[in-house]
């Protein structure tokens, strides 16, 4: 039943509901200063009907995120890269696998054999005799 009011909270975080007077007052920024935000696609709130940008309670978020990365000195390529990092999908850390001398030995081989160096000569045979017992 938890999750069934976390989703709720986040669908009422997305609904488009604030004009951007109301964002302007929230955020203290100017409207120029919103749109230009949404230039750069580092918002993208929804139109009303009638054309008007309607905010969503992320969007203000954002807003205040972007003030912040501009306050401590970041620019605007530089919050941009942030939110494109962010927007990858993080990769699992798996374990270390282990594997015994035996199947190194093997990888090794196959790789050495399969090698181009090893076909011009780079690599003797003899040089690797005593990897490969």
């Amino acid at each position: 039943m938890k999750w069934v009011k976390n989703m709720t909270h986040r669908v009422r975080r997305t609904m488009p509901l604030l004009p951007i007077s109301i964002v302007m007052q929230l955020t203290e920024l100017t409207a120029r200063q919103i749109r230009y935000y949404e230039e750069h696609e580092l918002i993208s709130p929804a139109r009303s009907e009638g054309n008007k940008r309607m905010f969503s309670l992320n969007d203000v978020d954002t807003l205040l995120e972007i003030k912040d990365f501009l306050d401590q000195g970041i620019n605007i390529a530089g919050i941009k890269k942030i939110y494109a990092l962010r927007s990858q999908p993080t990769i699992e850390k798996t374990a270390p696998q282990t594997i015994t001398d035996a199947e190194l030995r093997r990888i090794l081989r196959d790789e050495m054999l399969n090698s181009k160096s090893f076909d011009r000569g780079g690599i003797r045979q003899g040089d690797l005799s005593r990897f490969f017992k």
